[in-house]
């Protein structure tokens, strides 16, 4: 089932590192795999539980204004109808008359040459179809190769040794998708894919029992978003995240484990309030600027502001694993790119070796989801702000008038806005109901009640495992012993997720002393760290698979440790570093602090 994909040289290098050494499988290898789905192996499997821990620590467990949440992977499908997901969540699909191989209609390659069309055909023993049918050839090929594709296409038809009709003269085309670049056939028409899971709850598989695998993990956020609020004793601004499994059935899989159909996000909705508060409580909303202080949050910050100051979070973060400057990059969506309710999305962007690819999106969604569930529900899902209360208390009428006035027109400008977003003009009932929400939305927030908005960094932690593993991937020629160089493989993570943090050896596995002292050295560490003990082949060459798999630090257990090249060495190690050859003599009661200290 499994489909190939192209990959760059380096990317198949990295991806074959990953299957040797335990990082990263095929899913359901030994029955021919399955595209879209990957399994992640011993060292895989604690690369990512490393990247989940230190974003939750980050997200969480330094900070008191972010909640955590751990939601159901299947939920009320009504969540997905709120959300949109179920009449919009769709990518364009066209399929191969030949081969019917499903292609992602938007992300076929533009190709240019002669497309000969044909009416039909006919065969042996009365056999015809009348399908018309047309192959795209590129320049440099003859019409013939045409004429054999269309010769599969309508004997698979039951035409019997088919002689085509048509497609005498070509037609120049240029820059089309209709066509399948793998052998010039026709496509169908592009339409609408759901990309969600369809499954079923409860003993009969009939409409009413239609539920989803999620996804994406944000809505449980927005669903729970009452709960968590009325439990946690937050109040706004304020975090809700979560990490956990979604699921999308993209057409087309691709670029190794980047584009995944079971995958996992990490995903934070940050709740703010909405500019209109933060101007009636402090008299102005700050301004961005590039000389803007965004080490700690303001009472005065609006929406933009928050925006900035959690992409520079976010950054900060990635440069804490490794992940600076030379592998990241931004994109700041334009007006065209974003959706009709946000304010602002940048995607901070990697450089994969298969080209520079979104990592994570930091969008400033508005009020837009929450209040969709608020709609459908039936149920407020308002924050009651006691500050808002007092301060819009002493408000007259006639500056309440005006507000009301700007909130009216701000409305109006959005239903305007979605309408062209779908290229046409807002009705005059689509306006009145703006003009109505307006005027609701302005009654509340003079009791001090508002929809909060969201800010929402989302990532994917399978993404952010694959980049780690190409910004460690290195490749070094190092001479042996005896001179003889040959080309080795280093993964350079950081300590911080490296899989594992220290390989301890023996020196040599045929002394029973050094064996000894060594497994006391294991057994003393591995409480507070992941170890792998290895006793077996020369010490350069444990060194040297250590390196491969990216633990940061070799301790050998040697004569010295027991003394043998004097008293002032006995219980000392040698201790490599990875990424230098730098070895140190370290004391045994001295070795967890000393590795702990370079492990943070």
């Amino acid at each position: 089932m499994s489909q190939p994909v192209k990959e760059s040289p380096l990317m198949e290098k990295i991806s074959s590192l990953c299957k040797r050494r335990g990082f990263i499988f095929q899913s359901s290898e030994i029955y021919g795999g399955i595209a879209g789905f990957w399994d992640y192996g011993p060292m895989g499997a604690e690369l990512k539980r490393n990247l989940r821990d230190l974003w939750w620590r980050a997200m969480t467990r330094e900070r008191e204004d972010v909640l955590g949440l751990d939601a159901t992977i299947i939920m009320h499908p009504a969540i997905w109808k709120a959300s949109g997901h179920v009449d919009t969540f769709s990518d364009p699909m066209a399929d191969c008359l030949l081969t019917q191989k499903r292609f992602r209609a938007d992300h076929v390659d533009l190709q240019s040459g002669m497309v000969f069309r044909f009416t039909g055909a006919s065969g042996d023993e009365g056999t015809a179809s009348a399908v018309a049918f047309a192959v795209l050839v590129p320049p440099g090929k003859p019409r013939e190769s045409a004429l054999k594709v269309a010769k599969q296409f309508y004997e698979q038809r039951g035409v019997k040794n088919a002689v085509v009709l048509g497609g005498e003269q070509g037609e120049k085309v240029e820059n089309t998708r209709g066509f399948n670049p793998e052998n010039g056939a026709q496509l169908t028409e592009p339409r609408p894919f759901n990309l969600m899971f369809k499954t079923y709850v409860g003993p009969t598989a009939t409409e009413a029992d239609v539920a989803y695998l999620r996804p994406e993990t944000a809505q449980a956020i927005f669903a729970q978003f009452k709960n968590v609020l009325d439990t946690s004793r937050q109040k706004v601004p304020f975090g809700i995240c979560q990490i956990g499994k979604a699921f999308r059935n993209e057409v087309t899989p691709k670029n190794y484990t980047f584009r995944s159909r079971e995958f996992e996000q990490m995903e934070l909705e940050f709740f703010i309030k909405p500019d209109e508060a933060v101007a009636a409580v402090c008299g102005s909303v700050a301004e961005w600027s590039e000389s803007a202080d965004l080490s700690v949050p303001a009472d005065n910050w609006g929406w933009e502001m928050w925006h900035r100051y959690w992409v520079a979070q976010r950054t900060a973060f990635y440069q804490s694993i490794g992940l600076g400057a030379d592998v990241l990059d931004y994109y700041w969506q334009t007006g065209d790119d974003l959706a009709h309710y946000a304010r602002a999305c940048v995607d901070i962007l990697f450089k994969f070796p298969f080209g520079t690819e979104e990592l994570e999106g930091i969008a400033a969604r508005g009020d837009f989801d929450l209040t969709q569930h608020q709609t459908h529900c039936g149920k407020p899902q308002e924050f009651f702000d006691e500050e808002l209360k007092a301060a819009v208390s002493g408000w007259d009428e006639a500056k309440r008038a005006e507000f009301v006035a700007v909130k009216t027109a701000e409305f109006r400008a959005k239903a305007e806005a979605a309408a062209a977003k779908a290229k046409r003009a807002a009705t005059a009932e689509e306006l009145a109901a703006a003009v109505a929400r307006a005027e609701h939305w302005s009654a509340r927030f003079f009791t001090g009640n508002y929809v909060p908005h969201v800010i929402e960094p989302s990532a994917g932690l399978d993404r952010l495992a694959l980049a780690v593993l190409c910004a460690a991937f290195c490749e070094e020629d190092k001479a042996d012993v005896n001179g003889k160089v040959e080309r080795r493989t280093v993964l350079r993570f950081h300590p911080r997720v490296a899989p594992v943090k220290v390989g301890v050896f023996p020196l040599l596995k045929n002394r029973p002393e050094l064996v000894a002292k060594a497994r006391e050295v294991y057994a003393m560490l591995k409480p507070l760290m992941n170890c792998f003990y290895d006793e077996t082949a020369a010490i350069g060459r444990r060194y040297a698979r250590q390196d491969e798999a990216g633990t940061p630090f070799g301790v050998t257990i040697d004569f010295e440790t027991l003394g043998e090249k004097g008293p002032e060495l006995a219980d000392t190690v040698t201790v490599r570093e990875r990424d230098n050859g730098a070895q140190h003599r370290v004391k045994i009661a001295e070795l967890k602090g000393w590795l702990l200290e370079r492990l943070a």
